[in-house]
C-alpha cells in the first residue's frame, strides 16, 4: 500500500470504533494551531447550484423572458436591492444580509469553465486551472505550509467521504461522520522504537495521528453545549457539531461540510426550495450560535457550488452552467455585494461570463483571515479587494 493510499484509510473515519494494534502509541501532544483564533468554514453546494434562482435579477426583463417556466415573480423575491434579491425561502441569507454580515460576490467562475460536476469539484477543490491536474487540495498544501509541526486537526471535515480540497502530503486533517463516535481505543506500548524502517515508521505516526485527534475531538465535546436550536436534517447536524467543536475551542483552522441534491435538470422549482430550506434554516442556525458564543467575527463561512446553471431554462429545469455568486458570512466581512449583477445579453454560449476568479476569493480568505502568503500554495490571481 502507498503513503498516499494509506493516508486516505486512516483519514476517513465515519463512526464506531477503530481499535488501534498495541503497536502504536501517542507520540506527544500537539501545540494548538491558532493565529488570531480564525478559522474558516466551507460549505459545499454539490450538483452546481442555479445561482440565477438564489441571488435574483429580479429587474431584468430577461431573466423573465429567458426563465418562463421557472423564474421568481418579483413580488416573491426578498431583501431587494439594486435590483438583486433573494429566493423567498433564504430569509436567514437576507437577515443576514441586513445584520452586514453576509457578503454577496458575483459572477464567480474561472476561465475554460468545465461542465462536468466531477471534474469542476476538482478544480475549485485544487484551485488549478481547468486544463491542469493537481494531486493536493488548496488548503491541504495551505496545511502542509502552516503545520510546521504535524497537527491532526487542524483541518476537518465532516462527511462520510473524504475531500480533496483538504488533502496534502501530511495528515493535518480527519474526516468523521459524526464527531460524538469518533472514540479511538488508547493502547499504548512500552518501548518508543517499533524499527528502523521509515515507512513503517511513517505507519505509527499517521495511526497515532488519528488517536490524537480523537482525544481532541472529545475534549472540545466537553466543553461546549448546544444553546441554539438546529432543523433536524443533515446539513443542520453537521453545522451544530462544527459549532461545537469551535466553541470547545478544538482550534481547527478549516472545517468542511457539503449538501447535496443541486443537480436540477428537471423540477427545480420544488427540489430548489426544498434545499434552500434546509440550508437557509441549518446556517441561520449556525450563524445565531457563533453569534450568541461571541465568536461570530473569528468564524468566516464560505457558500459554494462547482458551477451555476445556464441562463436559458429547459422547460421545468436548467443545465449545467458557469458562473454563480458565492456568499461569504462573518469573518468580520463589509457586508457587501460586489460585482456587477450578471449581464444576460452578453453570454458565451448561453451561460454567464464569470467576472470573479474564485482563486481570488481563496487568496482574499488565505491573506486577510490566515495572515498567510497564497502565492506559496501556487494561487496566482490577486486577492479580492472589499471583502473584509
Amino acid at each position: 500500500m502507498n503513503r498516499r493510499n494509506f493516508l486516505s484509510l486512516t483519514g476517513t473515519l465515519t463512526g464506531g470504533t477503530l481499535l488501534l494494534p498495541n503497536f502504536l502509541f501517542s507520540y506527544g501532544s500537539q501545540k494548538n494551531l491558532i493565529i488570531g483564533e480564525q478559522c474558516l468554514v466551507f460549505i459545499q453546494l454539490n450538483g452546481g447550484n442555479d445561482g440565477l434562482n438564489t441571488f435574483i435579477p429580479f429587474d431584468d426583463p430577461l431573466y423573465y423572458d429567458l426563465r418562463p417556466k421557472i423564474a421568481i415573480t418579483k413580488d416573491d423575491v426578498i431583501s431587494k436591492t439594486k435590483g438583486m434579491g433573494f429566493y423567498p425561502a433564504l430569509k436567514g441569507f437576507a437577515q443576514m444580509q441586513q445584520n452586514g454580515d453576509l457578503s454577496v460576490i458575483q459572477n464567480v467562475g474561472y476561465p475554460e469553465p468545465n461542465r462536468s460536476h466531477f471534474r469542476s469539484q476538482e478544480i475549485w477543490q485544487t484551485a488549478s486551472d481547468s486544463n491542469k491536474y493537481v494531486n493536493e487540495g488548496w488548503l491541504g498544501r495551505y496545511l502542509d505550509l502552516q503545520c510546521v509541526t504535524h497537527t491532526p486537526t487542524a483541518g476537518i471535515n465532516i462527511d462520510s467521504i473524504d475531500n480533496l480540497s483538504l488533502k496534502g502530503d501530511s495528515p493535518n486533517s480527519i474526516t468523521v461522520k459524526d464527531p460524538n463516535r469518533f472514540k479511538i481505543k488508547n493502547i499504548k506500548e512500552e518501548t518508543g522504537v517499533l524499527s528502523e524502517n521509515s515507512s513503517l515508521d511513517f505507519v505509527r505516526k499517521v495511526a497515532n495521528s488519528v488517536l490524537e485527534g480523537s482525544e481532541e475531538i472529545q475534549k472540545a465535546l466537553t466543553k461546549s453545549t448546544t444553546e441554539i436550536s438546529y432543523p433536524k436534517s443533515a446539513l443542520g447536524k453537521n453545522l451544530e457539531w462544527i459549532g461545537r467543536l469551535i466553541k470547545g475551542n478544538l482550534n481547527s483552522k478549516v472545517y468542511y461540510t457539503s449538501q447535496g441534491g443541486y443537480d436540477t435538470h428537471d423540477n427545480q422549482l420544488v427540489i430548489q426550495n426544498n434545499k434552500f430550506k434546509e440550508l437557509d434554516g441549518a446556517i441561520y442556525s449556525f450563524y445565531q450560535d457563533l453569534k450568541k458564543a461571541n465568536l461570530l467575527e473569528n468564524v468566516t463561512i464560505v457558500v459554494f457550488s462547482e458551477f451555476g446553471r445556464r441562463v436559458k431554462d429547459n422547460g421545468n429545469g436548467t443545465d449545467h452552467g458557469t458562473a454563480a455568486p458565492m456568499f461569504v458570512i462573518g469573518g468580520q466581512n463589509r457586508g457587501k455585494v460586489i460585482g456587477n449583477n450578471p449581464n444576460l445579453s452578453d453570454l458565451s454560449q448561453g451561460d454567464l461570463k464569470y467576472q470573479i476568479d474564485f482563486r481570488s476569493v481563496y487568496a482574499s480568505l488565505l491573506k486577510e483571515k490566515m495572515a498567510f502568503d497564497y502565492t506559496k500554495i501556487g494561487i496566482k490571481s490577486p486577492h479580492l479587494q472589499g471583502l473584509f
